[in-house]
């Protein structure tokens, strides 16, 4: 059963990227008990009381917060439903019994981290560990009994956010054994023989105590301290110093290691992937698979076995300063576990993280209507990264999403693109500036964003610097993962009318974060305290209304793929609300009301031809559907049903793919093998992720077509693009 906890996802759920981080980042099995750990303090420390002053400090006040709340009883039973929804938001461990004997601190969470007792938030999760134990081993002696006959009715109901905590441990056991039933007919039905099925659960169940075990009291803490910050708004957080370097090296695309991604498997930590120019990839001696298995520092450092370590424990031995050694025992993919190791020695270097930077390519849209072919270049930007130290030291090098966009821009140029496809797809955001600079490169001075402090004061920020690095046609493309900078960005080139935005309303958060060090009030040496990321400013559009909640609404929308009411900003209960402030001068390059209904007809046209955009439809509604369901049958005949009716489906398809020339998806044949990530063969595992890049994208395609289909209209209907395009003349012009 994978639990529905945030405090576990990064240390133990399967997802690729749950338990990967970069390092620079047949019998009856024996139900052998599983080693509790390192017991963890029952009360915070001394350094943890200081920060949870620090941070009541900041979120109380209104210097620095946007919205402070008083720190009272109303806050205190926010924090205490926040911080079991941590632990249990699905109430598949604690009992009804457990809850009531909780409710004692409900009212009392407020008082506690005002004076530093903490300890109702450690007597909770040592509740919560001792019930992950017995359930693990209520689990685990399951495998052994006659209870897998898949006939009858009997579903299990997966989803439990909105159901009653169970009575009692009964209860508890009946959700367990449907939980348990379900995990071996998916294992059942993927080919696995009984045995296997046996040893497989046996082991994710182990490894499921085994990794609340690792977890330490600064997780607990952090934890806790979520729930309170969490309370304030959704996107304030507290971040211990170790999650704070984390956040700070996703920001800036680079970090000083060996270059390579690595992933736990079961009680070792593996290589999933080399990055390419890396120091690991430049020697040539690791590949992905291989185990690390110990750990030195430097030219004679002592080897220290790290055989069970927690994964982010690993990668902090791992990384390291440019310049200094780290050396290795790697265990080579093809060699069994109990074969010798091998010693690696490698210079520790920067390393750039390019998977996560932006892209480019060039889509060709056929002739059509006796116009010709259109070239449309496209860059995919997945965040908006800067490596902030390094702006700041002047580094020539530093990351920067705008840097590396005119970058690609001037390459796109010289390939002689037509139009422009930005691609803003599942970008969450990053920073502010970025989204500022970046919109820069397509209009010629002006203000971007208004940004309203905690006091009122409203700033405006734009870009300062005159020429473009585009100005030929450009479309947006975003959908409901679009967040924060990716709305900063898009909102300014519809409200100045630079290039069309295409596809779903974005998320909806218009609330700007920024990141406050506790440790510079005492100038500590080293971080001891953490950091808070805190909403500090609101901002809105040039044309006065906010991101905040309504999000982006495209010019031409593409299907939801997800509802408003399942994700994004208007699915927190604490978010702020949309308003309004009043709208700053700004050019307006074009008005594409004219234009956009002749948009929509050839659309509409050309995806009722389009199979891919078809099925790409239809699979969206079937997920819609499947997402409203609870439950899920425990009849073997029936799910096998099921199953191939997919597997037909898909089958279908790659014949239709074949027979009209398109290209094929290379996942078509992928099925449900009933395994974990990192129950999986990691090397394949990491191959069929990159498989997934090459899937058929219909939505980039047809934004594609769309951009062509405004360029080839305005320059066919002069009349027409005079009205579009007003200031034809000005930079920013789409037709001559």
């Amino acid at each position: 059963m994978n639990p529905k906890n945030p405090l576990l996802l990064a240390l133990l759920l399967a997802a690729p990227l749950a338990q990967s981080a970069l390092a620079d980042d047949g019998g009856t099995p024996a139900l052998a008990a599983v080693t509790p750990g390192a017991a963890l303090p029952t009360s915070a420390t001394q350094d943890q009381v200081t920060a949870a002053r620090h941070v009541y400090t900041l979120l109380s006040d209104s210097r620095y917060a946007y919205r402070p709340k008083p720190l009272d009883d109303a806050l205190s039973v926010d924090m205490y439903d926040r911080y079991l929804e941590s632990l249990d938001g699905g109430k598949q461990f604690f009992t009804a019994t457990d809850i009531a004997r909780f409710d004692a601190w409900k009212l009392r969470l407020d008082d506690a981290l005002k004076s530093g007792d903490l300890d109702p938030a450690y007597a909770m999760f040592s509740t919560y560990r001792k019930r992950v134990n017995e359930r693990v081993a209520f689990a685990r002696a399951l495998l052994t009994k006659d209870v897998f006959q898949f006939t009858g009715n009997d579903r299990y109901e997966y989803d439990r956010e909105d159901a009653a905590w169970a009575a009692d441990t009964a209860e508890l056991d009946s959700l367990w054994t449907q939980s348990v039933r379900n995990d071996w007919l998916r294992l059942k039905m993927a080919g696995k023989k009984p045995d296997d099925i046996r040893k497989t659960l046996d082991k994710r169940y182990e490894n499921l105590a085994k990794g609340i075990a690792e977890l330490k009291g600064e997780d607990v803490f952090q934890t806790f301290l979520n729930s309170y910050a969490n309370a304030i708004d959704p996107h304030t957080d507290y971040l211990t110093p170790r999650s704070a370097d984390n956040f700070n090296l996703s920001m800036s695309l680079s970090l000083e290691g060996i270059g390579a991604v690595l992933q736990k498997q079961d009680d070792v930590v593996a290589i999933r992937e080399i990055v390419a120019g890396g120091p690991a990839g430049k020697s040539g001696k690791l590949n992905p698979g291989d185990r690390i298995v110990a750990v030195g520092q430097g030219e004679s450092g002592p080897m220290e076995d790290v055989v069970g370590w927690r994964i982010d424990d690993v990668v902090s031995k791992i990384r390291g300063n440019k310049g200094s050694k780290v050396r290795l025992d790697v265990i080579p993919v093809e060699m069994g576990l109990d074969s010798p190791p091998s010693r690696v020695v490698l210079v520790r270097d920067k390393v750039r993280l390019e998977d996560q930077a932006a892209k480019s390519k060039v889509i060709t849209i056929p002739a059509a209507g006796g116009a010709p072919a259109q070239r449309v270049g496209v860059i995919e930007l997945p965040g908006f990264y800067q490596d902030f130290e390094g702006r700041r030291r002047n580094a020539n090098d530093y990351a920067s999403a705008t840097r590396d966009v005119a970058r690609l821009l001037e390459e796109l140029q010289g390939k002689d693109v037509d139009g422009v496809v930005l691609d803003l797809r599942n970008n969450g955001g990053g920073s502010l500036n970025e989204a500022i600079e970046l919109t820069g490169l397509f209009i010629d001075r002006g203000p971007v964003v208004q940004v309203r402090e905690s006091g009122g004061r409203v700033v405006v920020n734009g870009d300062e610097d005159s020429g473009i690095a585009w100005e030929g046609p450009l479309a947006v493309l975003i959908n409901r993962g679009s967040a924060s900078a990716s709305e900063i960005f898009a909102g300014a080139i519809q409200d100045y009318g630079r290039g069309l935005v295409i596809g779903e309303t974005t998320f909806g958060k218009g609330t700007v974060q920024n990141l406050i060090d506790l440790d510079r009030w005492p100038a500590n040496e080293t971080p001891r305290f953490g950091q808070v990321k805190l909403t500090i400013a609101q901002f809105f559009r040039v044309s006065g209304g906010s991101t905040q909640n309504k999000g982006v609404v495209p010019d031409i929308a593409f299907p939801a793929s997800v509802d408003a009411t399942e994700f994004g900003e208007s699915t927190y209960d604490n978010a702020l609300p949309w308003t309004k402030i009043s709208a700053v001068p700004h050019v307006r390059y074009g008005n594409f009301a004219p234009l956009l209904p002749k948009l929509e007809a050839l659309h509409e046209n050309r995806i009722a031809r389009d199979k891919e955009f078809q099925w790409w439809a239809d699979d969206v509604a079937q997920y819609r559907a499947e997402s409203e369901k609870t439950s899920i049958t425990l009849n073997e005949a029936e799910r096998r049903a099921e199953r191939d009716r997919e597997q037909a489906k898909r089958k279908a398809r790659q014949e239709e793919r074949k027979a009209l020339g398109l290209a094929l998806d290379p996942l078509a044949d992928v099925t449900d093998d009933g395994l974990s990530a990192n129950e999986r063969d990691i090397v394949k595992d990491a191959e069929r992720e990159k498989l997934a890049e090459d899937r058929p994208d219909p939505l980039l395609r047809e934004s594609a077509a769309i951009l062509a289909d405004a360029i080839r209209l305005l320059d066919a209907d002069k009349q027409l693009s005079a009205q579009v395009l007003p200031t034809a003349n000005q930079p920013g012009h789409w037709a001559d």
